[in-house]
């Protein structure tokens, strides 16, 4: 994107989000957040950016302006919790993504919308497993219809397990930081039987290199972000050390995804860095 560019980022305080803003700032581009603070954090804030706290279902009120480009990365992203609150995922995806969609046909300019590879996982069951997933995959075919519908540009994006720097643990967290913390404290590492679910774990830089490829260049759905390897959950506290516990089977915890690159590639993209050399870095701390 070599013009400078009025762009909205929903979750712009969060883990991906935050450092999307950071390279859109630095590529000198005028740059908004919208972020309700249920998982981000002021913490994450960077200089530069027009940081804006609501809902995005109220997305008409907090932004007047009309932005080039909109960066939908704002909604629940969680698997296996989303089964215990059901009511919450519906108000973030639903009620909160309707609103941006809304704001998109009536303001014009190009959409990107966050998918989730949920949507292609055990042969494209796991966008039924839970509420996160379900949510997630019925939102990328609403972009594409309201792209049809009402003439406007749009790209979907899949993200394929993020990890990196601000990145969370806790009830909210993603794998990688919760192994990373858990080693940190010396305790044991907890892996959801059966342990052989495998994922394809994605530095958050790598990401944020494809999005701003997809959002200069990229129009229509399946532009996958993630990285070639996949490793099962056991693989990865292995290479971590340490103690291991298993923990019971929960339900939503999807065995595998599909992984196809073919459109980010296409647009110039690579995956540049390799899960086992982060982890090689966290052991020596």
């Amino acid at each position: 994107m070599k013009d400078t560019k009025l762009i909205l980022v929903t979750g712009g305080a969060g883990f991906i989000g935050s450092h999307l803003c950071a390279r859109l700032v630095k590529d000198g581009h005028r740059v908004i957040s919208l972020d309700n603070y249920f998982t981000g954090s002021r913490e994450n804030h960077v200089a530069g950016v027009d940081y804006r706290e609501g809902h995005t279902k109220d997305i008409e009120k907090h932004i007047p302006e009309t932005p080039d480009l909109i960066y939908h990365l704002g909604e629940y992203s969680r698997v296996e919790i989303s089964l215990q609150e059901p009511a919450l995922v519906w108000d973030l995806n639903k009620d909160g993504t309707f609103g941006v969609l809304e704001f998109w046909r009536k303001r014009g300019g190009k959409l990107i919308y966050a998918g989730s590879s949920t949507k292609f996982g055990d042969g494209g069951l796991g966008r039924m497993q839970s509420p996160y997933a379900w949510t997630k995959a019925s939102n990328t075919e609403l972009v594409q219809n309201y792209g049809t519908w009402y003439n406007r540009t749009y790209a979907v994006s899949y993200f394929y397990n993020v990890y990196g720097p601000r990145e969370r643990a806790g009830a909210y967290g993603t794998l990688i930081e919760i192994f990373r913390q858990k080693r940190l404290r010396q305790e044991p590492l907890t892996v959801v039987a059966p342990g052989s679910q495998k994922r394809n774990f994605t530095h958050v830089d790598d990401i944020i290199s494809g999005l701003l490829l997809v959002g200069e260049k990229g129009e229509g759905d399946e532009f996958g972000l993630g990285a070639d390897e996949s490793y099962s959950v056991i693989e990865v506290a292995r290479l971590f050390g340490g103690d291991i516990t298993m923990l019971p089977e929960r339900k939503g915890n999807r065995m595998e995804a599909s992984l196809d690159t073919t459109r980010a590639r296409a647009l110039g993209w690579t995956p540049r860095k390799k899960l086992t050399d982060y982890i090689a870095e966290v052991r020596k701390v």
